[in-house]
């Protein structure tokens, strides 16, 4: 996706390359910049503002009634520490809707993947820096939330190659368990979560 011009229609996916960033065109709310493009950070619908001769992109989630995060709801969080029993997240949205604040969330080494827990490897499924998908668990620490990514449609969805630096391309899924960089062709263990195909997720839009 090159082009915003239709961006009233266009609906983008965690990660997913929005368009080229210049002087004039700045990534906003929703969105980050990196190596000359602009990518969404959450699930939704592009828009632009105009101000001060520059164009930002930003991404509108769908939906504000969620304001925190409850038992059952599909979060976006970011890695921040992972060690061999859980890792530690940095809770963003929940499903559609950007957070005015983060809430800390805790990803359990048993919470991972749905079979075969106990050969779990924490460092072969999450880096610090990766974006994942989870769903919210029954709450057991009132200052913490317990999170899952047992599901297919769960994992990371936005990962840098460790060796890339902070302007590292954003890696992209070859398989269930692996991410390329397409830069450099390294590749690196993750538990990838499976997207759902664009077309597919205007239809759900278009039928509600």
């Amino acid at each position: 996706m090159q082009e915003v011009e239709d961006s009233k229609t266009l609906i983008c996916l965690p990660g997913q390359r929005i368009c080229l960033s210049d002087e004039s065109t700045i990534a906003g709310q929703g969105t980050y910049e990196r190596q000359g493009y602009i990518y969404a950070t959450v699930m939704g619908t592009v828009t632009t503002r105009e101000k001060d001769n520059s164009r930002f992109i930003e991404v509108k989630c769908y939906g504000q009634q969620t304001i925190v995060p409850l038992t059952g709801d599909v979060v976006t969080a970011r890695i921040l520490q992972v060690n061999q029993r859980f890792a530690k997240c940095s809770i963003i949205s929940i499903g559609e809707h950007i957070l005015e604040r983060n809430y800390r969330g805790l990803l359990r080494r048993e919470d991972v993947r749905a079979t075969e827990k106990d050969r779990i490897e924490m460092y072969k499924c999450f880096r610090p820096g990766d974006i994942i998908l989870a769903r919210i668990l029954p709450q057991i620490e009132l200052s913490c939330y317990q999170l899952t990514t047992a599901e297919n449609e769960l994992g990371v969805v936005v990962a840098v190659a460790s060796d890339a630096g902070v302007y590292g391309a954003p890696m992209v899924p070859i398989s269930w368990t692996d991410m390329q960089c397409p830069e450099t062709l390294v590749k690196e263990p993750r538990k990838v979560a499976k997207i759902v195909a664009e077309s597919t997720i205007k239809e759900e839009v278009i039928d509600k």
